[in-house]
C-alpha cells in the first residue's frame, strides 16, 4: 500500500481494515487516547486522518464511546493499530471494525515524517493505493474537493430525545451540521429535552418548536460553502432566544454577523490545544478538530467580543455575542474522549436559557 501526497511524495506501509483506493484531505490529529470519537467524528468528512500518537486500538471498539452511527474519516493511517486489543468493555478490534464499515486503513508508514510535512507545507491533498503511484494520480489527487459535507453528514428528518416530565427544565433545538452524540447528551444530562435538526431545516421550522435555546452543532467543510445556513443563523439571532455555537457553529454565527473566516494552515487536531479566557485569564487545555477560524480582527467590537484565543497560534477560540443572547467557542467542551475542562459552558448555556 502506498500513501501519494498532493507534492509528489510517496510513502509505502502495509493494508489493514478494507482494501480499496481512497483520495482525500490528508490531517493529523495528536490525540494520544479518542481514536474512537475521532473515527465516529462527523468533522472529518472527506479526510484521511493520520493519528501522530503510533499505538492506537489498544483498548478496542467500545460502541457506547461513539460519536455518531457513521464513520467520519474515509481513511486512517496509524503507525502500529493494535490487533490484540484489552479492555473488558471492548468488542472487536480496530482492524474488523475498519473492514466491516469498508474504512481503508494503512499502517507501518512514518507518521512522524508525514506530520512534519503537513505542519511546513500546509494540510494537502492525498490517496491511498495498492500498486505503484502514477502521473494520474497526482492529477486526481490536485484536482479533488471535497463537495457537500455538511449535507452529506447531517440527519435526514428531524428527531426528537424528551425527557421525563419531572426532568425537563428546557427546551433545546439542536441544528445539525454534523452533530457529535455528546452534545446532546450534555444538553440532556442538563434538564434539556433536545429537537434535532437537519441543515436543512428553515427558521421558521426551528422556531415551529418553541424552543427556549438553540445550539449550532460541529461540522465539516468550509464554512463559507453554506449560504442558505448562514441565511437561516441570521434570522434566529434576531429572535433573541439564546444560541450557543461549537466548532463549525461557532464559525458560521460569526458570518451571521459579517464577520470572516479562513483557512488555517494544518488545523487543530487533538486533545491538548491550550485556550486562554480574555475575561478571566485562565487557560484550559481543550479538544479540537477544524481546518478553519473565525479571523479575529473582523469581529465587530459593536456586535461582539472575542472570548478565547488559541495560546499557540493567537487564532480565535471563542466570541460573545453584544447584539444578541449568544456565545460560541471553536473547541470541544462536549468532549467525551477527554479533556472536560470545559464543560461549564454548558452550564452558562443554561444559565442563559433560565
Amino acid at each position: 500500500m502506498f500513501l501519494i501526497l498532493e507534492n509528489g511524495m510517496v510513502f509505502e506501509g502495509q493494508n489493514y481494515g478494507a482494501q480499496g483506493e481512497i483520495t482525500g484531505e490528508v490531517v493529523f490529529t495528536t490525540g494520544m487516547t479518542g481514536y474512537l470519537e475521532t473515527l465516529t467524528d462527523p468533522s472529518y468528512h472527506g479526510q484521511i486522518v493520520l493519528q501522530t500518537f503510533p499505538l492506537i486500538g489498544n483498548y478496542g471498539i467500545i460502541p457506547e464511546d461513539f460519536e455518531s452511527e457513521n464513520v467520519g474519516p474515509i481513511a486512517y493511517i496509524t503507525k502500529y493499530p493494535c490487533q490484540d486489543p484489552s479492555n473488558f468493555r471492548s468488542e472487536g478490534s480496530l482492524d474488523i471494525f475498519l473492514r466491516e464499515r469498508g474504512i481503508v486503513g494503512l499502517c507501518g508508514i512514518d507518521t512522524r515524517a508525514v506530520t512534519k510535512i503537513i505542519r511546513e507545507r500546509g494540510v494537502m491533498n492525498g490517496k491511498i493505493v495498492s500498486r505503484k503511484p502514477s502521473e494520474e494520480d497526482l492529477y486526481e489527487i490536485q484536482s479533488h474537493k471535497i463537495k457537500n459535507p455538511v449535507q452529506s453528514v447531517t440527519c435526514r428528518e428531524k428527531k426528537f430525545f424528551a425527557l421525563s416530565a419531572e426532568t425537563k427544565k428546557f427546551t433545546v433545538a439542536l441544528y445539525d451540521f454534523g452533530a457529535k452524540e455528546n452534545i446532546r447528551r450534555e444538553l440532556q444530562q442538563r434538564g434539556c429535552d433536545v429537537w434535532v435538526f437537519p441543515a436543512a431545516a428553515s427558521a421558521d421550522e426551528i422556531l415551529s418548536v418553541s424552543p427556549q435555546g438553540i445550539m449550532l452543532s460541529n461540522g465539516p467543510g468550509d464554512p463559507t460553502d453554506n449560504a442558505a445556513i448562514i441565511e437561516n443563523i441570521k434570522i434566529l439571532m434576531q429572535k433573541n432566544i439564546p444560541m450557543f455555537g461549537i466548532c463549525l457553529g461557532h464559525q458560521l454565527m460569526a458570518l451571521a454577523n459579517e464577520f470572516g473566516t479562513r483557512k488555517l494552515k494544518y488545523g487543530h487536531r487533538g486533545a491538548n490545544q491550550p485556550v486562554k479566557d480574555t475575561q478571566t485569564g485562565k487557560v484550559y487545555i481543550t479538544s479540537q478538530n477544524h481546518g478553519y477560524e473565525v479571523i479575529s480582527e473582523s469581529i465587530s467590537p459593536a456586535a461582539a467580543q472575542e472570548w478565547f484565543f488559541n495560546v499557540n497560534d493567537r487564532s480565535c477560540e471563542g466570541i460573545i455575542y453584544k447584539n444578541a443572547p449568544a456565545f460560541s467557542v471553536q473547541f470541544h467542551p462536549e468532549a467525551c474522549g477527554g479533556p472536560k475542562d470545559t464543560a461549564f459552558i454548558f452550564d452558562k448555556f443554561i444559565s442563559l436559557m433560565g
